[in-house]
């Protein structure tokens, strides 16, 4: 320290480096102040002062050609950098910030680095905190620190300046074997050169509030040149702009800027604001609120014993003040009942806590940031960090205007707002549910967004059609189809659907188009309730339909599982895109074909050569739930594939496939499980054991009381599988007609002609009295 500088060194949001440096500039009431921050802020430091600003807040900067390189320099009411800011607004004092300045970082592509405080942090090659508290016999640093600096009290007479000589002098120890990157050593370089400056100017008093890491550098006095070559080797800084933006408690407990290691801001802030008090009381008064609130039984008596707990628990451990662990501890044993689950909701609350600042109107902001402030007051949707759920009845005017904005923000990248499920029993397209929660990180991702435009509105149509010209799937820009129609975007609508019908033009794959036409047809059921326009949609949503039915059925040619069972997926949503279509164009009749071509295709020469039996099943069942299937027609085609003649494994395909839309058609139609059950106990055993992890999956998606039902009437006794199919016919012989086959089957056989005569011969021959079969794994014999 000299007769003109006083270094004030602190450590980042720390209450009592705060308290500290008050302390400091009442006694030395200086004639300028320096703080370390970046100097492209000092022509809006003066709306510190302002009504508005509430801290927490941050310094926002990003590079002007490209908002995406940003930083963050943030403040709390506990900062010691904001109490010197503060000081030296409130009293005129000349403020000046000395760290190096942004432009250059920026310059070197430093992309979303929050502020220089984290190049800082992360520069140290060990946590001087750390070393100092080693130093001292403990090995909890954040406890070591919170004993000599947070919880200290200044005795009567004592120095203000005593505590950073105390400081200086720790760091200066710790940085003998030097610990500071190139970065470090420009940053103090440039800090030095300020100072100089400072003193040029004619200030006789100069209080410089840094980190405590660069006071030992910053007492030095190497030369001009010196200094000079240091930052010979910064690139050519870029324009900035900066301004303030609100910022959270719960940011600032994130491992980035100034927030790195600060893992309790809730907690600082009330021991900032119970300066010179007992801070236990107050505290714990307002845990023992909160557990009310979440109905947990909490008298005041519980606070009385938790304070004194955490009392003595402070005498126990050595400490001069029950500090975060002792209260927390006491809050655990007296309110919590010794639940962990209930502190953590006092450790969210209020050792981090959700309160977010607030800055003036009058902040430098782009003109995007000020509509959507303006649109904010007008729909009466205020930015909370806490999450909230909000419901809309797009039938209202303000609900419909807030739901577009949402939208619009969600296209920005900017998700304030998050569709969820309604809490509210409605099966009308009219209502919407969101879950809002606002982020600072925000203010960043708007001014990104300001490239597109000046306003909400026009920024999102920007985004649109830039998004759909770089859009390379079908599925992607029908996507965005849907979001233009629920955002309301008119204006972008011409240009994305030239882009999308120019790419279904060229994209033949089914798949590509079959996750596409979903998004589409959901589009076009918006105009109902908001008014859009869609009359398009539906032209090019038609298109894709009839070229998805012409192709579906060679796309389905061969697949082996897994393709299977992804283009069942997409069969699914085909059919229920075309049954929202609707029209009279004879669309849902072509579908219905389409889907009679896929049952048919059964393969003749390996699976190779026709549809799965997945596929096949499926597309049996939708056209059973259509009714354009009779069920008696659906049972034959199960028996078909049930017989001898099929693949079991193509068998048990098909099953899944038709039973995948539930299974109450089992019970509603006996025959069809009589047709199952007979199939099923003649599986051989190892083919059996083969098919059964694909028949217990198969029957774990049905209804739990569909599946039981189904065991109580296997249980019960045979089951009669009626005259579904062929298998329900050969239980009726023709005796005449079989017997006039038999002199054919003599003959392949090699048997005399004549040894198979008689009406009963040929019911011993087919056997009509046929014994037995029994179930696999010891079953019901049928």
């Amino acid at each position: 320290m000299s007769a003109e500088v006083t270094l004030l060194g602190v450590r980042h949001h720390g209450p009592g480096s705060a308290r500290a440096v008050a302390a400091a500039l009442e006694r030395l009431r200086p004639d300028a102040v320096l703080v370390e921050g970046p100097p492209e802020a000092e022509p809006i430091l003066g709306l510190a002062a302002a009504k508005d600003m509430v801290p927490p807040v941050a310094l926002l900067a990003h590079a002007a050609d490209d908002p995406a390189r940003a930083a963050f320099w943030p403040y709390a009411e506990f900062s010691p950098e904001w109490v010197a800011i503060r000081h030296a607004v409130d009293r005129g004092v000349p403020l000046r910030f000395i760290d190096l300045p942004v432009g250059h970082s920026f310059a070197e592509g430093a992309e979303g680095a929050e502020g220089g405080a984290e190049e800082e942090d992360a520069a140290l090659p060990r946590d001087p905190i750390a070393r100092l508290a080693e130093a001292a016999g403990h090995d909890d640093p954040e406890r070591w620190w919170e004993d000599v600096v947070e919880h200290r009290r200044p005795a009567d007479g004592e120095d203000a300046l005593a505590p950073f000589a105390a400081v200086a002098e720790a760091m200066a120890v710790l940085r003998e074997d030097g610990g500071a990157s190139l970065r470090d050593r420009q940053r103090e370089a440039y800090m030095r050169g300020r100072i100089r400056a400072a003193r040029r100017a004619g200030h006789h008093r100069i209080a410089v509030v840094c980190g405590a890491f660069h006071v030992p550098a910053l007492e030095r006095t190497p030369t001009v040149a010196e200094d000079r070559a240091l930052l010979a080797g910064l690139p050519r800084k870029v324009r900035t702009e900066i301004t303030w933006v609100p910022w959270t408690h719960r940011r600032l407990s994130q491992a980035s800027g100034y927030g790195a290691g600060i893992v309790s801001p809730g907690w600082y802030h009330h021991l900032h604001r119970t300066d010179g008090d007992d801070p236990l009381p107050g505290w714990l008064t307002r845990a023992a609120g909160l557990l009310r609130a979440e109905d947990h039984p909490v008298s005041s008596a519980h606070v009385i014993e938790a304070v004194r707990l955490a009392r003595a628990l402070a005498g126990l451990r050595g400490r001069p003040l029950a500090g975060l662990t002792e209260t927390l501890d006491a809050v655990r044993a007296v309110m919590c009942e010794g639940s962990d689950v209930a502190l953590a909701l006092v450790r969210d609350r209020l050792v981090i806590g959700d309160a977010l600042g607030s800055v003036p109107e009058d902040a430098p902001a782009v003109p995007l940031q000020r509509d959507l402030a303006r649109l904010q007051r007008t729909l009466r949707l205020k930015p909370a960090p806490e999450p909230r759920d909000l419901d809309l009845d797009l039938r209202k005017e303000t609900d419909a205007a807030r739901s577009r904005l949402l939208h619009r923000l969600r296209l920005l990248g900017v998700d304030w707002g998050v569709p969820v499920r309604s809490q509210v029993a409605s099966t009308g397209t009219f209502r919407e549910s969101w879950r809002l929660c606002w982020q600072p990180e925000f203010a960043v991702r708007i001014a990104e967004a300001a490239q597109w435009g000046t306003t909400v509105e026009r920024a999102a149509v920007g985004k649109a059609v830039g998004t759909a010209r770089a859009a390379a799937e079908l599925a992607e820009l029908t996507g965005l189809v849907e979001t233009c129609l629920v955002a309301d975007l008119a204006e972008a609508l011409p240009a994305v659907m030239r882009v999308l019908a120019d790419l279904a033009a060229l994209d033949t794959d089914v798949a590509h188009l079959a996750r596409a036409l979903p998004a589409l047809v959901r589009a076009l059921r918006y105009g109902d309730v908001r008014g859009t326009d869609h009359a398009a949609l539906g032209e090019v949503a038609g298109g894709l339909a009839d070229r998805i039915r012409v192709g579906l059925p060679p796309a389905c040619t061969g697949l082996d599982a897994a393709g299977a069972a992804a283009m069942r997926v997409h069969l699914d949503e085909v059919h229920g895109a075309i049954g929202l279509l609707g029209g009279d164009d004879g669309l849902a009749d072509r579908w219905a074909g389409t889907l009679r071509s896929l049952a048919r295709r059964e393969p003749s020469n390996g699976p190779a050569t026709g549809v799965p039996g997945l596929l096949r099943g499926r597309a049996v069942r939708l056209l059973l739930d259509d009714g354009r299937l009779d069920p008696a027609e659906a049972g034959r085609r199960l028996g078909l594939v049930l017989s001898t003649a099929g693949s079991p494994a193509d068998a048990a395909g098909w099953i899944e496939g038709f039973l995948s839309g539930g299974g109450t058609l089992l019970l509603h139609d006996p025959r069809l499980l009589g047709l199952l059950d007979a199939w099923l106990t003649g599986v051989p055993a190892a083919v059996f054991t083969d098919l059964l992890p694909l028949l217990r999956r198969t029957f774990a998606t049905l209804e739990a009381g569909v599946r039981h039902t189904v065991g109580s009437r296997v249980a019960a006794g045979p089951l009669d599988s009626g005259d579904a199919g062929p298998a329900a016919e050969a239980a009726e012989v023709d005796l005449a007609r079989a017997g006039a086959a038999l002199p054919v089957v003599a003959l392949l056989l090699g048997l005399p002609a004549g040894a198979v005569v008689g009406a009963a011969a040929p019911a011993a021959a087919l056997g009509a009295d046929r014994p037995r079969i029994p179930r696999q794994a010891g079953g019901r014999d049928t």
